[in-house]
């Protein structure tokens, strides 16, 4: 059954920043993609919530073997300049919640769950950076937190096409009830019109291998 309750709905936008610049593989297409679906959110009353990726320039507080500079100070997301910011065509506007995170998973140590209790959330709308990292390890926690996910695949991307398509087909895999869209069918489904949408069978139904990967990804939509 493909249901959505808009006014228990959020959308959770995972590190959609200005360090994006990284070698992520399709990133242009997934921000306009992004912006889209801000746009329909926002007329649509669901409340959007950005996550950004903190590493501090101080190295207080970095992960484990996070990489350094020469200068000894964070290569990736540093505060020391404004790369850990969000990309400007979906900036957060005054009434839009941010959440910092300084681990992958966007439910780690943030106060991301309460601020979606918080709001009565049951559904989670997500997608963001990269595929195969932050955005998979916030999926995995979201369920495990019984949140109902809605995985928006080309707002999703990461370093390399194996990557993007194999993390998303084991989120296809194992998140039981997920859905998987594209922006525009989402958008579609807001306005009332035709679309499509995965929708898990059950656990494990998407078998792949290297070699058939390509193909098993394209059931998704």
């Amino acid at each position: 059954m493909d249901f959505l309750d808009y006014s228990k709905t959020a959308l959770v936008l995972i590190d959609i920043q200005k360090e994006s610049d990284f070698g992520i593989k399709g990133v242009e297409a997934a921000i306009s993609n992004s912006e889209k679906l801000v746009v329909a959110c926002r007329e649509k009353g669901i409340p959007i919530i950005y996550t950004r990726q903190i590493n501090r320039a101080d190295k207080i507080g970095l992960s484990y073997g996070e990489p350094l500079s020469n200068k000894g100070t964070p290569i990736y997301y540093s505060t020391n300049s404004d790369k850990y910011e969000v990309v400007d065509v979906i900036a957060p506007k005054d009434d839009d919640i941010i959440i910092d995170k300084y681990r992958w998973s966007a439910f780690y140590e943030t106060s991301l769950d309460l601020i979606l209790r918080s709001l009565g959330v049951k559904h989670v709308i997500i997608g963001g950076f990269v595929t195969d990292g932050c955005l998979m390890t916030s999926v995995f926690d979201g369920y495990f937190r019984d949140y109902q996910i809605n995985l928006v695949k080309d707002i999703c991307a990461t370093s390399n096409e194996g990557a993007h398509m194999s993390s998303i087909l084991i989120m296809a895999n194992w998140v039981y009830g997920i859905h998987i869209y594209n922006t525009d069918q989402l958008v579609n489904k807001f306005n009332d019109q035709p679309y499509i949408a995965w929708e898990s069978p059950g656990p494990d139904s998407l078998k792949f291998t290297p070699e058939n990967m390509r193909e098993v990804f394209k059931k998704l939509g």
